[in-house]
């Protein structure tokens, strides 16, 4: 099968990177730096850049709610508002990647155990295959584990995650994640 590659950038929000209330997040500078070079690299290789923004961080108009500066999109980037931690829930973020053709979703963004967790795991679902960047994802510390546990859990607990036909792979942003490597497990 000919796989299609988009890149998907959950709530990377100024209020969750960067706060106050949410954040920032673990290891601020470098999930911005690693999150701006995956968007780099997919608009070299003519990947679709697809941004999602929850619309309950700050008001729609205000400085939180903003994609963060380093990493904003561009005119012809598409924008996702949601309100539920899945990012395809009652959203058109499935018609626009099938508008695109995708098959294969790169995940980044914000906060890990929520939004990015629940939208790969959706993705699944919706036979999308998924590579989550290992690094290119963040969260803040709860009351049981720091932001680090719940990251080094999630990269642990959604490598090899599968439904049915389609499955999570987590890879470092210093490999080829645009390059699926789903074909080889099948």
């Amino acid at each position: 099968m000919i796989r299609k590659t988009a890149l998907l950038v959950i709530d990377a929000q100024v209020g969750i990177i960067e706060g106050p209330g949410i954040g920032p997040v673990f290891q601020k500078d470098d999930f911005v730096h690693t999150v701006k070079l995956l968007i780099q690299t997919a608009r070299k290789s003519d990947i679709p850049v697809l941004y999602v923004q929850d619309l309950d961080v700050g008001g729609e108009h205000s400085p939180e709610f903003q994609i963060h500066p380093e990493i904003a999109p561009l005119p012809h980037d598409w924008i996702i508002h949601k309100k539920a931690t899945d990012a395809f829930h009652r959203t058109d973020l499935h018609e626009k990647l099938q508008s695109l053709g995708i098959n294969h979703l790169v995940i980044t963004g914000c906060k890990t155990e929520y939004c990015v967790d629940t939208t790969c795991r959706r993705a699944t679902t919706l036979q999308y295959d998924v590579t989550l960047v290992q690094d290119g994802h963040s969260t803040t510390d709860n009351k049981v584990l720091t932001a680090e546990q719940i990251i080094a859990h999630h990269n642990t607990n959604l490598h090899g995650l599968d439904n049915v036909d389609s499955f999570i792979v987590v890879r470092g942003s210093h490999e080829n994640v645009f390059e699926p490597i789903h074909d080889q497990y099948r």
